[in-house]
């Protein structure tokens, strides 16, 4: 196959009535990607990321990192981990090394299946579309645990254009409808809905209970006043090793009054801050702080900081920039996305991602004061009400996860941490 490598993009946005238009052009050459917004865009709409985007007519040079060379607002519509396994694949089966490909090569092959409401065109000649509509949940989801397994190099094209998101773990952008988990599709029809659905693996670090414990978790979130996405359990086959995969609702796209699919855009605080999520390279502090001026809000500094909270109580150490973001509407207001990717994750060196003004584990209680303050917080009682509420949610953990079905084993094992860390931290209780 004849494959020329990619150097000018037409960056499209879709908005809340399904329509689309376009926001500006990326073009490349040796110095790097350069990105120009377009005249009527610049009239009608809003900075897609105003950190680090003049909103103005100029030609502006992406920095060389934390992005792969690309400016992060469209960064953000790239895979990591399962998403770019399933991309390589392509590209070696086409006969193209992927280390000869570039991050423009790769948002054409995305085209417009980037979560969030960025597309890219043209789109690359390697995507191929699949208008198959007999795909199950149960074939997607089996398939791709063999291809996370090591089981298999076959890659149905459903599963590579269900599969742009980020993450490690082995997972499916898909459209279910209503109670019908059997039936799916990679496109939206009639009465479905746009889902993310994640599968296991024995490999994995709570193996085939990593649905179910992320449901517990997000029974938490949800008990503690912290927004989350909508979610679902789907039945798993048995030969899967599971008995439930998780099913979340994507919170970047929905139907509108017409029944057409409207899309906010997805800002990353990786792509937003320009903050490498492969490191530690973000703090509590800045992202309170970016909360509060992006959103315009106090109150958003204060949702970010009850966040924090649920992510040092409950464990989920895994808090790296990635997985924080913001949505923007078609106003350009901006607002916090739901709390995602939360689960029982401690890290090797029992330390967060994302760091407490500094530390990476046992903040101080002057520590936490100083981050109440940047939340906007009046006084350090308000704040320990917050603290109070999420720990009080933590603390149904147990049922939570004998509800869900999650082993016995597993709940003592995940209990007995979140007890280690709750006296680890319990000086900062009222």
């Amino acid at each position: 196959m004849s494959y020329e490598k990619v150097n000018k993009l037409e960056v499209w946005r879709t908005l809340s009535d399904g329509s689309s238009i376009v926001v500006g052009e990326l073009a490349q050459n040796k110095q790097g990607v350069y990105f120009q917004y377009n005249d009527n865009y610049l009239d009608n709409f809003s900075n897609l990321s105003p950190f680090n985007l003049s909103f103005d007519f100029t030609l502006q040079l992406s920095p060389k990192k934390p992005h792969n060379g690309l400016h992060g607002a469209f960064s953000d519509s790239l895979p990591d981990g399962w998403g770019l396994l399933l991309m390589d694949r392509i590209f070696r089966q086409a006969e193209i090394l992927p280390i000869q490909v570039t991050a423009m090569d790769r948002l054409s092959f995305i085209g417009d299946r980037a979560m969030g409401a960025l597309s890219f065109l043209p789109v690359s000649i390697l995507h191929h579309q699949d208008d198959s509509q007999n795909l199950t949940v149960a074939e997607l989801g089996l398939q791709a645990q063999a291809i996370f397994d090591g089981q298999t190099s076959e890659v149905l094209q459903a599963l590579v254009n269900a599969g742009s998101s980020g993450g490690a773990r082995p997972k499916a952008q898909l459209y279910l409808k209503g109670s019908d988990n059997n039936y799916c599709s990679t496109k939206a029809s009639d009465g479905s809905e746009a889902y993310l659905v994640k599968f296991t693996s024995s490999q994995l670090a709570l193996g085939h209970e990593e649905g179910l414990c992320e449901a517990s978790y997000l029974t938490m979130a949800k008990r503690a006043d912290i927004d989350v996405p909508k979610w679902k359990l789907l039945d798993a086959p048995k030969s899967s090793g599971a008995t439930k995969w998780l099913a979340v609702k994507r919170f970047d796209t929905y139907l509108n009054k017409n029944g057409k699919e409207g899309r906010f855009h997805l800002h990353s605080a990786c792509g937003l801050l320009d903050a490498d999520y492969r490191m530690p390279s973000l703090d509590y502090e800045e992202l309170i702080k970016a909360s509060s001026l992006l959103c315009r809000s106090p109150a958003a500094g204060q949702k970010m900081f009850r966040r924090m909270i649920f992510n040092l109580f409950s464990l989920n150490q895994d808090d790296h920039s990635k997985n924080w973001a913001f949505l923007q509407n078609d106003h350009g207001e901006w607002h916090l996305a739901p709390f995602y990717d939360i689960t029982f994750s401690p890290s090797p060196y029992n330390e967060h991602a994302t760091a407490f003004a500094g530390f990476g584990k046992k903040p101080s209680l002057k520590v936490m004061q100083k981050l109440a303050i940047q939340a906007n917080f009046s006084n350090w009682k308000q704040a320990q009400h917050v603290i109070n509420e999420v720990v009080e949610a933590i603390s149904s953990f147990n049922m939570s996860a004998q509800r869900l079905g999650v082993k016995p084993e597993t709940i003592r094992l995940i209990s007995k941490q979140l007890e280690n860390v709750y006296q680890e931290n319990k000086t900062l209780l009222a």
